[in-house]
């Protein structure tokens, strides 16, 4: 038995190769799914099976590329109801895999038809050695189960019975091999390590610690992070069986003049990829602003309308390149083209841009201190604005800028905070679509704006491996007696 681990970030996804000695089967894989076929080759072995723990909600997965590239059978669960072949699991069935059986478990919670997968080595023992639990146990955490809003209630309680009743009941050596990590808006507070224990999970994971089944279930389904909009999108696109990438439209090299008339169809959107310093500096006026150097598939899955084919700006053809692949990976799938030679070609055109105030921590405390009168509009999340903000400060989370933005005075000067400069940039491109003009970006953020000591520290803020956006501090320590 061999175990390979694939972890791509920003939407802190991991997938596995369990490979013998001839075969292998690939467990979750990512849309792009070249990386297994190279790596299997490598190994030497074929890639006989596809294992889905779930329909995932936050990125499109590879089971039918990957299925139509190497003649392999998709597994998933039977009551997933998916449309494209496959071979429907239920609880008790038994995959054979050379010398190795992975049993099947029912572990629904964070969806309603998730499986589990118990990976027993018989070259070795009848017992079990690890378990691929896809979202339903995490490091530190569990799935959330409020994805399907009507079922939040009976999912979580469901979750409950799968984490008690099957999982908690395999031995504590065994290892325990999840479908994200900290990063993944799939659960709340994500520990940064790819792995665990059975073991290590009961004793020290917190939500593991709520033993009453009502106060679990209602831990899970109070203040929860808000889900983005791809969510429900990705999951049916799972169960449909995603388009093949091969079958995408081809994104085009266009010159400033071809972009621009591409421009004359009001259909078509221009996505900036640039970092936000770039866009601030100059871009094309109503270009959605999404920094490739931020979390940006979570947000272009989020928040870009897919009825519309979209333009990219990026600072070349490699970026370029990098975009369109994140894209698709959550769903979005309409990028027909990009501006060659970038924002410095549409310049050299002679063809007109606009601009964004871009300010300083110190700017703002000065604006703030000196009277100055403007809305400083905060568009962090919700948890993370209650965790820490500036007095005075509105909250709209960027995501709710595009049906909120009457909420704010058109007329007035409004200052744009998030944690980094990233939110806010793209909270800025939205408020410019809809005729704002006098918009300012905080350059650093909140996080900016404590290192200069206006503020006490943000604890989502500066935590390097956890959520930053979403972690809610109260219920993760309350369970363990922290202040």
């Amino acid at each position: 038995m061999l175990l390979k681990h694939f972890f791509i970030g920003k939407i802190a996804h991991s997938s596995y190769i369990l490979a013998g000695k001839n075969s292998c089967a690939v467990i979750d894989p990512q849309r792009d799914v070249d990386l297994y076929i190279t790596q299997a080759r490598a190994l030497g072995v074929e890639i006989s099976h596809i294992l889905q723990t779930h329909l995932h909600a936050d990125f499109v997965s590879g089971h039918i590329d990957l299925a139509k590239k190497t003649g392999a059978k998709i597994y998933v669960a039977k009551s997933a109801q998916c449309r494209f072949d496959h071979v429907a699991l239920a609880e008790g069935d038994v995959i054979e895999l050379e010398d190795m059986l992975l049993q099947v478990l029912e572990t629904p919670g964070h969806t309603p038809e998730h499986l589990s997968y118990v990976v027993i080595d018989k070259s070795r023992s009848d017992s079990p050695v690890g378990v691929f639990v896809g979202d339903t146990l995490f490091v530190g955490d569990v799935g959330r189960p409020d994805l399907f809003p009507d079922m939040a209630d009976e999912l979580a309680g469901k979750l409950y019975h799968s984490l008690h009743d099957k999982l908690l009941k395999l031995p504590d050596y065994v290892e325990v091999y999840p479908a994200h990590g900290a990063g993944s808006l799939c659960g709340r507070a994500m520990g940064a390590k790819w792995r665990s224990t059975i073991g290590y999970e009961r004793l020290f994971n917190s939500a593991l610690q709520i033993k009453d089944k009502s106060e679990f279930i209602e831990s899970l389904t109070q203040d929860m992070p808000p889900a983005p909009d791809h969510f429900s999108r990705c999951s049916d696109i799972n169960r449909q069986g995603p388009a093949q990438l091969a079958d995408l439209a081809i994104m085009e090299e266009l010159s400033a003049a071809m972009f621009k008339e591409r421009l004359r169809n009001h259909d078509l959107l221009v996505l900036d990829t640039r970092s936000y310093h770039a866009y601030a500096g100059q871009h094309i006026a109503g270009a959605w602003h999404l920094d490739l150097n931020g979390n940006f598939p979570t947000f272009a899955g989020w928040v870009l309308p897919t009825d519309n084919d979209i333009l990219l700006v990026a600072d070349d053809y490699k970026k370029a390149l990098q975009a369109n692949t994140w894209a698709q990976r959550v769903g979005v799938d309409r990028i027909v083209g990009y501006l060659d030679g970038g924002m410095s070609a549409w310049a050299v055109a002679g063809f007109r841009t606009s601009g964004l105030k871009l300010i300083s921590a110190e700017d703002l405390h000065d604006m703030i201190t000196g009277g100055t009168d403007f809305v400083l509009l905060d568009v962090r999340a919700p948890l993370e604005y209650a965790e820490n903000h500036i007095n005075g400060a509105i909250n709209i989370p960027v995501a709710d800028l595009r049906t909120r933005h009457d909420e704010l005075n058109r007329d007035k000067t409004t200052v744009l905070i998030c944690s980094s400069g990233n939110r806010s940039s793209l909270g800025a491109s939205i408020l410019e679509q809809h005729g704002f003009v006098d918009i300012y970006n905080v350059a650093g953020g909140m996080t900016g704006y404590s290192a200069a000591g206006y503020t006490r520290e943000c604890r989502a803020c500066v935590n390097p491996h956890g959520s930053r956006y979403f972690t809610n501090f109260s219920q993760v320590l309350k369970h363990w007696d922290v202040e």
